[in-house]
């Protein structure tokens, strides 16, 4: 089996203790990681795979946190870097009473922003793996290259290219720069994630069938577009395939899509996927492949945080006999 590199940020999420209030009105917090690409390494790594993040924290309490966060959860560390130049990432959450979120990040610049193309090594990627990224950190800033980097060493090398845009407009100068951000690598990637909430917003227009077309450029061989409760269509050139969700009790909807790109990503690991039969193995075990994802993303709703809520693989199994 190949493994997972997730690459971009690592934070400390920091989740109300109180629901139902807005975030001015919160006066209790519980500390989490967080971070889109960790969520995905550790779900992952939770089900058996091997998974690394490649980023960097700061040289402070909260980074330290982070690092021993992760390893407990079995993702490998050794490519996650520290820097004086600025704090680890942290980011506030508020939760509605239907468990949607709304986020407050402090991060102008934190410490990820730092990683550069030269702390990349090329000789860190094989045949086999999963290169997974997401846009937060695709901002102007040392990290953007290091994402090129990343995704060129590993298609050298015969890699997938896993992209889901994770829209966090707070996190941009201005909507057009993210959208067009996310424009500039799509084309590099091989699977594109997106939710039914982004598509609009980054194709430009409301008509499903033509924004999905518009999103096979480039190296793109896959599209799944989720649907949160109502499950997910994946889409290739040739072929759709649609599944159903789960119904769950929902207290936290942070790091369900995560959880839901992990264990698909997970699934293409274990059946040995590579760039080149890519198709055919989804063409093969779509079926299964999306009932996993479906259940575990519904089942970290039913928990709070987003790494600390992941499910195992005997509750996903469970969920999807009954």
């Amino acid at each position: 089996m190949g493994s997972l590199f997730s690459i971009g940020e690592l934070l400390i999420d920091f989740v109300p203790l109180q629901k139902g209030k807005a975030l001015k009105d919160v006066t209790a917090f519980e500390r989490v990681p967080g971070g889109a690409p960790a969520n995905v390494a550790a779900a992952v790594a939770k089900f058996g795979g091997k998974a690394a993040l490649i980023t960097m924290l700061g040289e402070d309490s909260f980074g330290d946190f982070l690092l021993e966060q992760l390893s407990q959860y079995g993702v490998a560390t050794d490519k996650i870097l520290r820097t004086k130049k600025a704090n680890t990432g942290l980011a506030f959450v508020s939760l509605r009473e239907d468990g949607e979120r709304d986020f407050l990040f402090y991060r102008k610049p934190s410490s990820d922003l730092f990683l550069s193309e030269s702390d990349i090594n090329e000789n860190w990627f094989s045949e086999g793996d999963i290169i997974h990224f997401c846009s937060v950190d695709l901002v102007e800033s040392p990290m953007k290259g290091a994402h090129k980097k990343v995704i060129q060493a590993s298609k050298c090398r015969g890699g997938i290219i896993s992209f889901d845009p994770n829209v966090r407009l707070p996190l941009w100068d201005n909507p057009e720069e993210c959208r067009k951000t996310i424009l500039e690598f799509i084309p590099l990637a091989h699977i594109v994630k997106i939710s039914d909430d982004e598509l609009e917003f980054i194709t430009g227009t409301s008509n499903v069938n033509e924004a999905i077309a518009s999103l096979f450029i480039g190296d793109v061989k896959a599209i799944i577009l989720t649907k949160g409760s109502k499950g997910a269509a994946l889409y290739l050139q040739d072929e759709i395939y649609e599944s159903t969700g789960y119904a769950v009790s929902v207290q936290d909807t942070t790091g369900a899509g995560d959880a839901f790109i992990g264990a698909l990503l997970y699934q293409l690991l274990d059946k040995r996927t590579t760039a080149q039969n890519l198709k055919e193995i989804i063409k093969k075990h779509h079926e299964n492949i999306l009932a996993f994802a479906n259940a575990s993303g519904a089942l970290t709703t039913t928990g709070k945080g987003a790494i600390s809520s992941i499910p195992s693989k005997e509750h996903i199994y469970m969920l999807i006999s009954k």
